[in-house]
């Protein structure tokens, strides 16, 4: 294999190219023997059916159209309706996020606003279907103000009603069978989440507190509800907690007893490792899904539940053995005519997969073949554990990812830091979206790339994720410092001396922070549409996110030296490393103004920024053309000012 790195040197844009050669294909759903899925086989993403038996992939939508990334979208993409024989799909204009409902034939079309004068200039989010009776509950942001209404609509009619209105979500969380009872859920901060009814246009609790009714100075406890279905008794939902467990568990809610969650017991689970249950998905009467994030690697079981009992048992298990294990879940659905499930699956070395999962115990059906083209499994970066206790003893997950030793490199390797985005999200083995391609590219040119999942991140337990509440920049931040000063220098791979930092979004935040607050770990540092001004920042989101940031960040009144002291403008005339700043113009989440007030300043100072702005992209880099160019720019970036 030495001659394969020989043939390699020099040819970054091919390796580039060679990884983004495997297409996406995620969120399927199957319904009479045909899958509908999500894909970039055009260059970006659109929509796409093919025979269950694998067939050549038929576009849905015109050729101009692209839509969103599924994970920022906040609910569903698209549902496909066979009985109305049409698809509800999320349309925004280039990643601007302004979604709103449309319809197209079930074989393709046209795109028709759905109940136009109901979404008209909102933000919409298609959050459940109930495929029976074709009824679906969206929630609609306000564009002028801190307000999202709840809406229910008649598939079949197109007639719209509102629900209620709230400025924390108002988002409908379950209903009972007949739909003549609808759950509602408030989101404060991650985990700080109430269920209420509304009856006669008025509020009723059914679990919490309402943030405007709690007295100052008092502790009220998480409730960590993430997920939940209406029984088909019709007597209450059920739904997943973090009451009785910090990683998760199921939990049951009777109507007639509000205030009260039962707990469930679940048995019948096959995995070990460190995470916590994510999720619930019905699939046909008393039968659910649940799944797992363990070490970042997706599983899901089938299982049924008796609500007598309290009791979930799992029969099946669905995704985390043989083909579908040590990777990451793009979308699984569960097709009530055959028994049959499709879902998406991929690894850190192996992309996206389509596959059918047969309603008997048998080895699932994989419909593609994706590859990188042209690269030999054997040289990409599977990654290691690379955990460690940080500055106060907390355990940090993190992975470390070397170039292969096929590919011939010697000696400690140029790091590549990588903070990933959220804060409240998870660096995984995902080859679907940004991340991965970036880290296997980095390592293929010899770089090492260590991603950590520092305190605030997600898939380790509430208690962990909430460690980053009010406190950006703050114990998270020294998380990385401690990585880089106490942990990799005795590493003798690696090189801390000609170490790069990059993150996209909280990730660019941190890129920025870390750059100003301690330029001296830095040889360079890459910022992808990172707040820079928390000031700003927080006044440029959307209307309806306001309210949230300014629980889970500070209020831009209250805690103004608080956000002073967290902001990277504060320290920007301390970052001595070449800046990169990328952003995608537009951004709803990060304003292009906010990246180019970050190179404006350093300009001004006579620093070396580069800014590369993508006039069709929003808050991520979608497009193939684009993604090449921005991977290019990146590696581009760290081979000059590492070596």
């Amino acid at each position: 294999m030495a001659i394969v790195a020989a043939d390699m040197t020099g040819r970054r844009a091919d390796r580039i190219e060679s990884l983004l050669s495997a297409r996406l294909f995620v969120e399927p759903q199957l319904a009479n023997g045909r899958i509908t899925f999500v894909s970039n086989l055009s260059g970006h993403l659109s929509l796409y059916a093919m025979d269950a038996g694998s067939s050549v992939p038929e576009p849905l939508l015109p050729p101009q159209i692209a839509l969103q990334n599924p994970e920022l979208v906040g609910g569903e993409l698209f549902h496909v309706l066979p009985r109305l024989e049409q698809i509800v799909v999320m349309l925004d204009a280039d990643g601007d996020e302004n979604y709103v409902p449309h319809v197209i034939p079930l074989d393709g079309g046209f795109p028709e606003a759905l109940a136009a004068e109901t979404f008209a200039g909102g933000r919409s989010h298609l959050l459940h279907v109930d495929d029976t009776a074709e009824i679906a509950y969206f929630a609609v942001e306000s564009r002028e103000e801190s307000l999202t209404t709840a809406v229910r609509v008649d598939l079949a009619s197109g007639a719209a009603e509102t629900l209620w209105r709230s400025a924390y979500g108002g988002f409908v969380a379950a209903w009972a069978p007949d739909h003549s009872r609808v759950v509602l859920a408030d989101g404060y901060t991650m985990g700080d989440v109430v269920l209420y009814e509304i009856d006669s246009g008025e509020r009723v609790m059914l679990y919490g507190t309402p943030i405007e009714e709690r007295d100052p100075g008092q502790d009220y406890p998480l409730t960590g509800f993430r997920s939940s279905y209406g029984t088909a008794s019709g007597a209450g939902a059920l739904l997943t907690t973090t009451l009785f467990e910090d990683t998760g568990s199921l939990g049951f809610i009777e109507f007639a007893r509000p205030g009260e969650i039962d707990p469930v017991s679940i048995s019948g689970l096959a995995h070990d490792g460190v995470g916590e249950l994510e999720a619930i998905d019905q699939l046909e009467g008393d039968r659910y899904s649940v799944a797992y994030n363990i070490d970042g690697c997706s599983w899901v079981y089938a299982g049924s539940f008796d609500e007598a009992a309290r009791s979930f048992a799992v029969d099946r298990v669905l995704v985390g053995e043989g083909e579908l294990s040590g990777g990451v879940l793009h979308g699984l659905d569960y097709d009530v005519g055959s028994g049959c499930c499709s879902a998406s699956f991929c690894t850190a070395t192996s992309p996206t997969q389509l596959f059918v999962l047969p309603a008997e115990r048998a080895e699932p059906a994989r419909l593609t073949r994706e590859r990188a083209l042209g690269l030999a499994p054997e040289l990409l970066a599977a990654g290691e554990d690379a955990s460690f206790a940080s500055h106060d003893g907390l355990r940090v997950s993190a992975r470390m990812y070397l170039p292969a030793p096929d590919l011939g490199y010697e000696g400690p390797r140029p790091l590549v830091y990588y903070v990933h985005g959220g804060p409240q999200s998870q660096e995984r083995p995902n080859f679907a979206w940004f991340s991965m391609p970036l880290i296997q590219i980095l390592t293929l040119e010899g770089f090492a790339v260590f991603v950590p999942n520092a305190r605030g991140s997600t898939g380790y337990g509430l208690d962990y994720s909430k460690r980053v509440d009010r406190d950006w920049g703050g114990l998270d931040r020294l998380d990385h410092v401690h990585a880089m000063t106490e942990v990799l220098p005795h590493d003798g791979r690696v090189d801390v001396t000609r170490a790069g930092v990059v993150g996209r979004s909280y990730g660019g935040y941190m890129s920025l922070t870390l750059a100003g607050r301690h330029p001296e770990l830095w040889r360079a540092a890459v910022d992808m549409f990172g707040p820079y001004d928390l000031f700003t920042f927080m006044d440029r989101l959307p209307e309806t996110w306001k309210p949230l940031f300014a629980l889970a960040v500070g209020d831009p009144e209250k805690d103004r030296d608080f956000i002073v002291e967290r902001s990277p403008k504060t320290y920007i005339e301390n970052i001595a490393s070449p800046l990169l700043v990328i952003q995608g113009q537009n951004d709803p989440r990060v304003v292009e103004r906010e990246s180019r007030d970050v190179v404006e300043q350093l300009r001004g100072l006579g620093r070396d920024v580069d800014y590369l702005v993508f006039e069709d992209e929003g808050h991520d880099v979608l497009k193939l053309a684009n993604r090449v160019r921005c991977y290019d720019t990146i590696v581009g970036f760290f081979s000059q000012h590492l070596s």
